[in-house]
Formats: C-alpha cells, structure tokens, sequence
C-alpha cells in the first residue's frame, strides 16, 4: 500500500525541505518509486534541491489548484538529476516562484479539498509507493490536511526553546487528528551538546520516537541547497542518519 510522509516543523528554517528531498532521494535509489509534493505555496523552494530549473518547469501545483493543469501535468521526474536509476523513480510537484502566483494564493487562498483530491490522484496516476507532502511550516487548515491523511507525520524540530514549544503544540493537535504515526528529527545540534541525552529528554518529553539527530554541520551549510546532501555526500555521517530515518519511515506500520 502506497505511504503518504509528511515533514513538518513548527517554524521555519529547521531543514524541512532539505529533510524530504534527503529522504525521499534515499528511498527512491532503493527501487521505490516516490513522489514530492511542494504545499509551502507562499514560500516555495525544494525545486532547487532537485536542480529543477525554472525554464523547465511549465505547469505547478498552483495551475492544479487552479484548475489550469492535472495534477501529473505538474510532475517531473527528477530522478536523472538525483542520481535515482531504476526500477527506483522521483517525482517533483514544484509550487510558482512566481511572484505573482504567490500573491494570488495569500490573498485568494485554494481549496483544501481539491489538494487532497491531487495527493490520491498523483499516487494513483504515477503508480507512487511514497508520497513525501514538504508542507508551510506552523499550524493551517492547509496543515491540518496533510497531518491527518499522513501514514507518517515525521516533524523536524531544533534544540531550541521555541521550536520545543512550538512541537508540543504541533503534536497534540496531531494526535488529536489522530495520526498514525509520528517520527521526530532533531537537527542542527551543536557539537557540545550530548547527542544520547538530547534524544533521551526529547523522546522522554513527548513520548515519541526520535527517529535521527542531526548535529549542525558545515558541510550541509556549505552545499546552500544547490542538490541534494545525500548524493553530494554518500559517505559524510549526516547520510548515514538520513538513511536510519529512512529506514524508520520504510519499516513502520
């Protein structure tokens, strides 16, 4: 059965876009076929992630939400990009950069439904056996959405006194969407922090599993989104960790 991922934080700038096209791309090289789907409209970005040029890119997410495309009109298959070879394929549903469309969806907003209505399609369509949905950072209708259709809601936090904050509310308002099942990442972790005990008040605070810590890393800096960490750097400790959380996200329910 085909598994919809979310990946979500509470704020903005924990890695959450560099989190799906990690794991994704992982997943994908071991035969999966994985689609992505862009939902952070107001500000989008994984596109760059995956080398996806601009002049390439003719129809997005919001020309489905518009009714102006279909929803696989809007994907791309990028897995030449990533490294990704068969029977192992990737698809990208990129949202406008466009500054135009981005205003037009802040002031006219779209319908949740028909969204939901473009996750089942594009499964169906593109034969996917995960769905990755990169979604807005903080809480929405929009979000909401994407929680409680996920089989897997992995939620991307810091170690920071917000962004602890701003999970706790994330994962009650989860759980009382009910969902299947959560996953916690704890990335950008200083050096002099204890890595072990870190994850043990983390998953001790919530009460769930925390699936992968990352430390903060120079290397994942020096990239500055231009591809995709894993492929850049196949042997470097952070794809290691991508590819546990990986296999939490395969191995799971």
């Amino acid at each position: 059965m085909p598994k919809v991922v979310s990946v979500h934080s509470y704020r903005g700038g924990t890695g959450k876009s560099n989190f799906t096209a990690n794991l994704s791309t992982t997943i994908a090289a071991q035969g999966f076929r994985v689609g992505v789907i862009d939902t952070d409209v107001p500000s989008p970005g994984i596109h760059n992630l995956f080398c996806l040029e601009q002049e390439e890119v003719d129809k997005t997410l919001n020309d489905y939400l518009w009714g102006e495309a279909s929803i696989d009109e809007a994907a791309y298959d990028v897995s030449a990009k990533v490294g990704v070879e068969l029977p192992g394929q990737i698809f990208l549903v990129p949202s406008s950069v466009k500054p135009d469309d981005i205003a037009r969806i802040l002031q006219v907003g779209y319908d949740v439904g028909k969204m939901n209505d473009g996750f089942r399609s594009l499964v169906r369509q593109l034969k996917l056996d995960f769905l990755f949905i990169d979604t807005h950072p903080g809480l929405s209708k929009e979000t909401f959405l994407s929680i409680a259709i996920s089989h897997v809601l992995l939620l991307i936090l810091r170690p920071d006194k917000q962004d602890y904050q701003g999970t706790a509310v994330t994962i009650d308002v989860a759980r009382q969407l009910k969902v299947r099942r959560m996953l916690l990442a704890i990335n950008k972790a200083h050096s002099e922090l204890n890595l072990d005990a870190l994850q043990a008040k983390v998953s001790e605070t919530y009460k769930e599993s925390v699936a992968g810590i990352f430390p903060l890393s120079e290397d994942f800096a020096r990239l500055a989104s231009e591809g995709v960490f894993c492929v850049k750097y196949p042997a470097h400790p952070l794809t290691k960790e991508f590819q546990r959380v990986a296999k939490a996200i395969m191995e799971g329910d």
